[in-house]
């Protein structure tokens, strides 16, 4: 079996990680409600959910049953995945009480527009994006690499807009992203 120690580290981290971001995500969620957010995107949120577990599963069934190895630029991989990593952290603690694997609002709280949301409206989805990508690529699972790009671009396109609905509907978001890119925002000061 090539390369498995890394495989079994990276997929250790990253199961590590989803784990710890659930608790965070359940505490944010019980405090908004709390506050009176109202939740929304409830009907593909399960569908978001079976993707991302479904991905490990392909990834590793790609990884073990093909004997795939570790990519010939995989420093390359690795430090975008490493750069991936410090954008989430930076959108989460960007967010604070706000962030969550779920779409909720509260109504009229004011739209984030500091740390990484200075510069994209959705970096956590780019991250997810970067990652459902760079990672497979690390091992050389290109059937994954490609499937998940895929199932994640049908899965945003339905959840970006929910959101993007929702924030309309109880924010100010349209007045602080008005005459702006779909995903990159204005520059604000």
């Amino acid at each position: 079996m090539k390369n498995l120690l890394p495989f079994v580290l990276l997929i250790g981290f990253i199961a590590i990680q989803r784990v710890v971001e659930l608790f965070i995500a359940k505490r944010n969620e019980i405090w908004m409600k709390r506050q009176g957010a109202v939740e929304f995107g409830n009907k593909h949120y399960k569908y978001m959910v079976f993707m991302h577990l479904l991905f490990f599963i392909t990834l590793c069934s790609e990884k073990i049953l093909l004997n795939r190895g570790l990519s010939p630029i995989w420093p390359i991989f690795l430090a975008i995945f490493i750069l991936a990593q410090f954008i989430r952290g930076w959108a989460i603690s960007s967010l604070g009480k706000f962030w969550n694997t779920k779409i909720l609002v509260l109504k009229h709280a004011l739209v984030i527009r500091k740390g990484p949301y200075r510069f994209l409206k959705h970096p956590n989805y780019f991250v997810v994006a970067t990652e459902l990508l760079v990672v497979p690529l690390l091992f050389n699972a290109f059937y994954t690499a490609l499937l998940f790009s895929i199932f994640n671009f049908m899965i945003l396109s339905i959840r970006i807009h929910e959101e993007e609905k929702a924030l309309r509907m109880f924010t100010e978001y349209d007045e602080v992203f008005q005459d702006c890119h779909r995903f990159i925002p204005r520059i604000v000061k």
